[in-house]
């Protein structure tokens, strides 16, 4: 299988890790890279925070200096935030693709019309994605976009949005076989994928259920997508990249063809090795902070006693963390059980989706949000 290509834009393996909030930071992005080639996008900023000069925003753009091709994605519901985050992004941060999120299940997202909720206005979303290609063209940047089948099953969106995202000059598009109320719920939809293939011209992105290499195969066999997008199934995985690059290297995708699973004592060295990352990139104290949070997924299903996991959950030092991890027998083999299963949040389906009131009356923009944008944008 060949790689993927956005635009001007060449990824070796067609394996796009998802962007995640608090876990994609620059550290994870690295230490990802280092497992396996494909595309690593950082952390989903704001268009009107980074416009706006918020120092939150501004301090997410930070890159490993190993990072050669800067990926950002970006949320927005202002077509002239969008195009202006785009500009300083290309400008003067070097980015090299930027994709635009509209799957944001958040009820705090959706209830003012953003993430997945927005497509539902077909005319608003194209407004956003043809000011978005408009201020990335001059520096040669691809814009892609990534959306879910749609608000629920009575409301799907992502036809029209695959239509509008290719008549808007977007590199590629993303699904999420998911709805906005499922959120992370039962069992992504690949036939939603496949449908979206069979509908457009633009590379189409698989993202939902990729827990290991041969789930990404499938994906591919069964939806025609042109690669993978891949959040949870990482989370204390990061080697699941390596198994990705080997299994899309082959002449014909090949899961047979990834390394063994790592006993602990592998698993061991790569937390350490993230512990230092994050550590690097934002000194020893807020990183150390930082990597408590990962300690159950990187040892989900290991035998390790809880008083051992309470004890590294609170370390303080690259020091503290090295004592502890001494104790973790590094003969111990990956635990079998959790190979394909669900990695990260999970949840049940909402009993309602958060929307602003009226959103589902039309597919246009509500003049309210209008008139809110334009008063935002006067300093109003």
């Amino acid at each position: 299988m060949t790689g993927l290509r956005l635009g001007s834009l060449e990824v070796a393996t067609p394996v796009v890790l998802a962007p995640m909030a608090g876990i994609t930071n620059a550290a994870y992005r690295r230490l990802c890279a280092e497992q396996g080639a494909g595309l690593y996008v950082c952390e989903m900023i704001t268009s009107r925070g980074l416009v706006e000069g918020d120092q939150h925003t501004r301090d997410m753009l930070v890159f490993d200096e190993l990072e050669t091709v800067r990926s950002v994605q970006l949320y927005g519901t202002d077509p002239r935030y969008v195009a202006g985050a785009v500009e300083i992004l290309c400008a003067e941060h070097g980015v090299a693709h930027v994709d635009l999120n509209f799957g944001c299940p958040v009820p705090k997202v959706t209830r003012k019309g953003g993430g997945g909720a927005l497509p539902w206005k077909r005319d608003l979303l194209g407004s956003i994605l043809e000011a978005a290609v408009a201020a990335a063209a001059p520096y040669d940047v691809p814009v892609t976009m990534k959306t879910r089948k749609g608000i629920d099953d009575d409301h799907l969106t992502y036809r029209d949005a695959g239509r509008i995202a290719q008549e808007s000059g977007c590199a590629a598009i993303a699904l999420h076989g998911r709805t906005v109320e499922q959120a992370y719920s039962g069992r992504a939809d690949w036939d939603a994928i496949a449908d979206l293939v069979s509908r457009v011209d633009i590379p189409v992105l698989g993202n939902g259920d990729v827990w290991e290499a041969a789930d990404a195969v499938r994906m591919v066999e069964h939806t025609g997508a042109a690669g993978v997008v891949v959040g949870r199934g990482c989370l204390g995985r990061p080697w699941l990249f390596r198994d990705l690059a080997a299994a899309f290297a082959a002449e014909v995708p090949d899961a047979s063809v990834v390394a063994e699973t790592p006993r602990l004592g592998e698993v061991r060295d790569i937390m350490r090795r993230h512990a230092e990352l994050l550590c690097r990139h934002m000194g020893e104290e807020r990183g150390c902070k930082e990597w408590r949070k990962h300690v159950s997924w990187y040892l989900k299903g290991f035998s390790a006693g809880g008083r051992l996991r309470r004890e590294l959950a609170l370390i303080g030092t690259l020091a503290e963390l090295d004592v502890l991890l001494a104790e973790l027998d590094p003969d111990e083999e990956f635990p079998r059980s959790e190979l394909g299963t669900p990695r990260g949040r999970q949840g049940s389906p909402r009993a309602r989706v958060a929307l602003p009131d009226g959103w589902l009356d039309d597919t246009r923009t509500p003049a309210s949000l209008e008139r809110e944008d334009a008063l935002a944008a006067s300093g109003g």
